[in-house]
């Protein structure tokens, strides 16, 4: 199997009744109970307000790295990761340092999951620069060399246009000997898929099961020309998640995460697996069937712990 099979995604910190000195337990207890459940990566956004998808700007958003190395100390076996880092946020020597450190406190759990950066909103509120798209992807391949390096080398001495190291050291080591797995998010065709084949050990994609087939196409293409077979890297997709003991109760659990997240009947039925266990393992396969290796959920009723517990069984009983 390659670096997760089924995660879930925590993307929002707003649970009603709960006030902020409870907050960190609440996701410790969503965090446990979708490792539990059998749910084998645990992931969180990082961002430093709530995009606009999900919920109001002003809505709680805790810190990724704090966080997750919380998370880590307090499950025992799921990886966890960031889906994810956005390049502009961290001179990338230091995030290897922070993802390493995530690794230690994990006991060799740790993901890298890296992209491009989009969120303009939060660049502009914390003063980070926001170069165009080409240049965030000129700065995700330097980091992708950067991070990939520091994971496996003694010291590290590089010079690229935007970054520079002069025999930078990472101790401790990453506890895997071939350092930690880094997964780069998005879909685009040209550069994005292009630096997945040369230096990612995982992608995580969007989109719809035609959609995700046609990306996988393209991406065994970049392999092709980079002498690299698809099927080292593991392939997953990012969407919403509506399960429900009955179709019934999975579509009214649905209007309301539409409601919520202010999505039309082409964007929900686009982005979200949703139905009774049987309804949702029907999806579930025909995107494994596309070519997928995983896929990654995020719930909006993650806050109740049963339907992640439901959704972890069902997953976990049927595709193992």
């Amino acid at each position: 199997m390659g670096i997760t099979r089924f995660g879930l995604q925590i993307p929002n910190f707003t649970f009603p009744g709960v006030v902020d000195r409870d907050l960190f337990t609440r996701v410790v207890d969503v965090a446990v109970a979708a490792e539990d459940s059998g749910f084998d990566s645990l992931w969180v956004m990082d961002h430093f307000y709530q995009i606009v998808n999900v919920g109001p700007r002003t809505d709680p958003m805790l810190e990724a790295y704090t966080l997750l190395g919380a998370i880590a100390a307090r499950t025992k076996s799921a990886s966890v990761g960031t889906m994810v880092t956005g390049v502009t946020y961290r001179n990338p020597a230091l995030l290897a340092k922070a993802v390493t450190t995530l690794d230690i406190i994990s006991g060799g759990r740790a993901i890298l999951g890296i992209g491009a950066a989009w969120n303009d909103d939060e660049h502009a509120g914390y003063g980070f620069e926001f170069p165009t798209i080409s240049e965030r992807m000129d700065r995700l391949e330097e980091a992708l060399q950067i991070c990939n390096l520091m994971f496996t080398q003694d010291s590290l001495s590089f010079a690229g246009r935007y970054y520079t190291l002069n025999e930078a050291l990472n101790y401790p080591r990453p506890l895997r000997p071939g350092g930690i797995p880094i997964l780069v998010g998005g879909s685009g065709e040209r550069r994005t898929l292009a630096l997945v084949a040369k230096y990612a050990n995982a992608c995580n994609l969007f989109g719809d099961v035609e959609t995700i087939r046609h990306k996988l196409e393209v991406l065994a293409r970049h392999c092709e020309m980079v002498g690299r077979d698809p099927a080292e890297i593991t392939k997953t997709r990012l969407g919403g998640l509506v399960i429900a003991e009955t179709s019934a109760q999975a579509e009214r659990k649905g209007r309301e995460m539409a409601i919520a997240r202010n999505m039309d009947e082409e964007r929900f039925r686009g982005y979200v697996v949703a139905g009774s266990p049987d309804e949702v393992c029907e999806q579930v396969a025909a995107y494994l069937d596309a070519g997928l290796d995983g896929m990654v959920f995020n719930m909006h009723d993650c806050q109740d712990l049963e339907p992640v517990r439901l959704a972890g069984q069902t997953l976990t009983n049927a595709f193992g």
